[in-house]
């Protein structure tokens, strides 16, 4: 690939980058990095599946990418992860992005993993953290991590100290790029202004788009019909996709046409596959779409029933999540372990 092919594979189903002047200088000089962090709370989703996918373009685009499994965030965030479950937990995330990656054509073996107490503990991190404490007011934390550590009136200093733990984490971890969703864009935008105070490079930024939910709107952890579970069986992804919110014609706040553009039509193209939506002759007979931008078209002018394109979609989904649903229906104890009390 040149600079621009690169350039157009690394930016392809993001929603900012900060800067692509940044980026395509970059991308001329050799081995360019990315990371990207995950806290092992709860049970990863097809929301995580959309932004592990990218990793498969990043390979492709020849950066050198490395995933931060960010055990000591998630017990820093409110405690969403009980100290003694981050063991089990940072396995079960290992292998669940090991899957994704792998599903989505590329190859895990060619990502590093790291866990976030494999570097976090020990000078000179540990130094350089007090530091940014000592140069960081409460109210400047508290706003650049206001979209994802939780937030009370009278928050617990683990948030606070989460928020500069993952400004430091890309230079830690030299990265060039952060990754991460855009709910992330003020930790990282706060990175980019302390890093440089300290010695460090200034991150070049790149952040995912917040897909909708399946009942539209924002996609809720704790709604169960909001999102289709690594873990659900064909017979559920229907029925999930069955009763998602997909009014004909629109397009805003459709988790299925998000989850058809963010994930299903990739994997698609990386297999030099079309989306076909099988129909009976007299509506139509089946339909071919080599892009998702003449389905979207063909929606919106009402040419494509919603039900047609439900059924299609709940069986590319399950399809695709088949092989990291079969991972761990053969290593049952990875869940076990990593949420004891989900599975009694």
């Amino acid at each position: 690939m040149n600079t621009d092919e690169r350039t157009d594979r690394v930016l392809r189903h993001t929603e900012e980058v900060v800067t692509e002047e940044e980026l395509r200088e970059l991308l001329d000089r050799p081995d360019p990095s990315v990371y990207i962090g995950y806290a092992p709370t709860g049970e990863m989703h097809i929301g995580h599946f959309t932004t592990i996918r990218k990793l498969a373009d990043f390979l492709r685009a020849d950066l050198d990418v490395t995933v931060l499994i960010a055990d000591l965030h998630a017990h820093l965030d409110d405690e969403k992860s009980p100290f003694e479950l981050l063991e089990a937990r940072s396995e079960y995330y290992r292998v669940a992005i090991e899957a994704m990656v792998e599903a989505a054509g590329a190859d895990p073996d060619d990502i590093e993993f790291v866990r976030g107490t494999d570097f976090e503990l020990e000078s000179p991190y540990t130094l350089e953290l007090y530091r940014l404490m000592a140069d960081t007011t409460i109210s400047r934390a508290q706003r650049a991590g206001s979209e994802v550590v939780r937030q009370s009136e009278n928050p617990k200093l683990g948030g606070l100290v989460y928020t500069l733990m993952q400004s430091l984490d890309v230079a830690a971890l030299d990265a060039d790029i952060a990754y991460g969703g855009i709910d992330q864009r003020g930790i990282y935008m706060l990175a980019r202004e302390l890093l440089p105070e300290h010695g460090h490079g200034k991150p070049l930024c790149l952040f995912a788009p917040l897909l909708s939910g399946l009942s539209g709107g924002k996609m809720s952890a704790s709604e169960a019909g909001s999102k289709v579970n690594l873990t659900d069986d064909p017979e559920t992804v229907a029925e999930k996709i069955n009763g998602a919110y997909c009014p004909q014609g629109e397009v805003e706040d459709n988790g299925v046409l998000e989850y058809l553009n963010h994930l299903v039509f990739p994997v698609l193209e990386e297999r030099n596959e079309p989306f076909v939506i099988e129909r009976p002759e007299e509506y139509g007979g089946d339909v071919v779409y080599e892009e998702y931008r003449s389905l979207e078209e063909e929606f919106v002018a009402g040419e494509l029933h919603p039900q047609d394109l439900k059924n299609a979609t709940g069986t590319y989904i399950s399809e695709i999540i088949a092989p990291i649903r079969d991972r761990f229906e053969e290593e049952p104890e990875l869940l076990e372990a990593a949420y004891p009390d989900r599975h009694d």
